[in-house]
């Protein structure tokens, strides 16, 4: 499959046929895969909510919960309930649906875009994309491949190096990853199709942050995540390279955190990540 066919696959993929007033249903990619990949649900739900708001109110955080592993065989119904309309600040809440059951809640913030205070984080210096390992032909070459990798087809995505290989020991960060992402192919000027597929993206690898200190066979543990939060900060494009910094300030009681931060090439902090989930070692 080429990257323009990829690209123009997965946004169709995440665009949403309207059913009724605030009420929309979302397609399904053709996979061998179990389970719905949790970037897919957060990237419709994202979509959904924006269809219910004014285009001068622009997203700036959402934070969701997975409740139940999503069923390929089914489509995906998204209800949108209007939690509050203000001068400045929106409030939207998605629930995702199959078989008459939850399996996915969604909370957004939107606002009109304004002047004030500006400072960011500083990128850590890393090598270019060029340099990086492709995560795909990794997980091939570890056997990890369960499908996901005909579901990425649209992203291209660089491996810098975590905790266990690559990068130096950080005492004070001692699980991380570094990947370079892209979206492999030209979207169009649309900045919903940009936070949206950057969005579908931002799932990738951010759980494994957790495991990067551990050394630890993705094979050999149960993963699955709990919760997922966006903060968007500054508007970049999902199809030019983003550095994803990602690392887990925490683990224990089989749960992990990670965390990333997002930044364009020329170093500009433009989002950050928080997810915590399921990391349960196999006997």
């Amino acid at each position: 499959m080429s990257e323009a066919q990829a690209t123009r696959e997965l946004v169709a993929l995440l665009d949403l046929e309207q059913l009724d007033v605030d009420l929309f249903r979302g397609r399904q990619p053709d996979t061998i895969r179990q389970r719905v990949y949790g970037g897919q649900v957060a990237a419709q739900s994202l979509i959904a909510a924006t269809r219910t708001v004014d285009p001068e109110f622009h997203v700036h955080s959402l934070h969701s919960y997975f409740l139940l592993p999503g069923d390929y065989k089914v489509p995906i119904i998204y209800d949108v309930e209007r939690i509050r309309d203000g001068k400045s600040f929106l409030t939207r809440r998605v629930v995702a649906r199959q078989h008459g059951r939850p399996i996915y809640y969604q909370t957004l913030n939107f606002q009109k875009v304004e002047d004030g205070f500006e400072h960011q984080d500083r990128m850590p210096e890393v090598k270019p994309p060029e340099e990086g390992l492709d995560l795909v032909d990794l997980m091939k070459e570890r056997g990890a491949d369960d499908g996901l990798s005909k579901e990425w087809a649209a992203l291209d995505v660089r491996w810098l190096g975590n905790s266990s290989y690559g990068l130096e020991e950080d005492r004070d960060r001692p699980s991380k990853t570094l990947l370079w992402i892209r979206i492999d192919g030209r979207l169009s000027d649309d900045p919903m199709e940009h936070l949206a597929t950057f969005t579908y993206a931002s799932d990738v690898s951010l759980l494994g942050a957790a495991l990067a200190a551990h050394g630890a066979d993705p094979g050999k543990v149960q993963m699955a995540s709990l919760d997922h939060t966006i903060w968007f900060h500054r508007p970049f494009r999902a199809d030019e390279w983003w550095l994803y910094d990602q690392w887990s300030p925490s683990a224990g009681g089989a749960r992990g955190l990670s965390l990333g931060r997002v930044f364009t090439q020329d170093g500009t902090l433009v989002a950050t990540v928080a997810q915590e989930g399921l990391i349960r070692p196999l006997p």
